[in-house]
């Protein structure tokens, strides 16, 4: 099998820019949606990974609405941040350690997502790096969601769910070479949610790295590398998920 991406198959996916804010925030994501559908759909809320709303989260928004969701590729940074450096880094960091902020910005993306005429009911989300954070901790908060999906994510948590918090079902996809998300931290992280009461699955994929869905991912770069077997395998994890939790 070679590791080129895989190729898109749809072309009955439309996308929109969507604008929403979050307080003084002016946030700008992208919605996608299958035009063949003439009913609401369950929503997705897609969280970009470290690099902001690229073109990686919205290649993902569209494969996810390729399978008949409405999805929104949310901005979590705004139009102040998009493109500085050492802003990203900045607000990574900050909404890292404050996940009050974290969820506020997210869930100002759920509330976007949930004014598109196109979503119908069911809500979850899927996050990739950074975005997978975003996902877990609003699963920790309890914020109402169907399911949480984090692929490569990080797993790490200054604030651990309480006993009985985690109401949505929850599917992390790892890679066993990730130096960024060492498996000490897939075991912490599993005894936190077996101490949470939650239902949770985690798939930890042999030889893949930290970014594995990244197609343009340079191989050796910062132990980052796209693994195609990883992508296929992880999205049909996540494909039976949605389906088992929205469907």
């Amino acid at each position: 099998m070679t590791n080129s991406p895989p190729k898109a198959t749809s072309t009955s996916i439309a996308a929109r820019d969507l604008p929403y804010d979050d307080g003084d925030a002016r946030l700008h994501g992208r919605f996608f949606w299958d035009e063949t559908h003439d009913t609401p759909r369950p929503g997705i809320l897609l969280v970009h990974g470290g690099a902001g709303l690229d073109d990686h989260a919205c290649d993902q928004a569209r494969r996810y609405a390729e399978l008949g969701y409405a999805v929104l590729a949310c901005d979590m940074f705004g139009e102040d941040v998009k493109g500085d450096r050492e802003r990203i880094m900045a607000t990574l960091m900050a909404m890292r350690d404050d996940p009050d902020h974290l969820v506020r910005r997210a869930q100002a993306g759920l509330d976007a997502l949930g004014r598109c005429p196109e979503a119908g009911v069911g809500r979850a989300v899927v996050g990739f790096c950074f975005g997978g954070m975003a996902a877990l901790t609003l699963a920790r908060e309890g914020a109402g969601l169907a399911g949480a999906v984090s692929v490569h994510g990080t797993l790490a948590t200054s604030r651990p769910a309480e006993t009985g918090a985690v109401k949505a079902r929850i599917l992390v996809c790892h890679g066993a070479a990730d130096p960024h998300v060492p498996m000490s931290d897939v075991a912490v992280f599993a005894e936190e949610m077996n101490r949470a009461g939650a239902d949770w699955q985690l798939t930890v994929y042999g030889r893949a790295q930290h970014g594995f869905t990244h197609t343009n991912a340079v191989p050796g770069s910062g132990g980052v590398a796209y693994d195609r077997a990883t992508d296929e395998r992880s999205f049909a994890a996540i494909r039976t998920f949605l389906a088992d939790v929205l469907d």
